[in-house]
């Protein structure tokens, strides 16, 4: 299976409706292609169902012999795509780097940063106890190792 054609294949399709992107497409040694897409509003099973058809509708099964899953991304599964944090504004997101740890609300996406916030409690800087303080992480998509979404219940 060519990783090109099928790419411009994809792309195709995706042209009908310029919301949904593609998270991930990985093609097996057997032919089995997986394909993850997503959309800046989430993406309907309708869609994923019209882009398989699209898809399996432009190879010649005679030619080409492979199996073709389409879906939309597990919520448990990192960030991967800069339009997914995009879509992730104002919801809390687990990032690690490569030292550090931060769980914050996301605030604002650049094409190179991402800025979280969150409240944390630390000692008063006189006397006893604890205060609430505002605090903010500004973080490079570079130094980024996982980013993956709370999910709250």
């Amino acid at each position: 299976m060519n990783q090109n054609k099928l790419l411009d294949i994809v792309n195709e399709a995706l042209d009908e409706n310029p919301s949904i992107f593609i998270v991930d497409l990985k093609i097996s040694d057997a032919n089995k292609i997986s394909l993850i897409l997503d959309g800046d509003n989430g993406i309907s099973l309708k869609e994923c169902i019209r882009i398989n058809k699209f898809i399996e509708g432009s190879f010649d099964r005679e030619e080409e012999d492979f199996s073709l899953e389409v879906s939309s991304p597990d919520i448990a599964e990192p960030l991967k795509n800069i339009r997914q944090y995009n879509k992730n504004i104002g919801r809390i997101l687990k990032v690690k780097t490569e030292n550090e740890k931060f769980e914050g609300t996301l605030e604002e996406v650049t094409e190179k940063h991402i800025h979280l916030k969150w409240k944390a409690r630390e000692p008063k800087p006189i006397g006893k106890g604890k205060i609430t303080v505002d605090k903010k992480a500004t973080i490079a998509f570079s130094d980024i190792k996982q980013t993956k979404v709370k999910i709250i219940f």
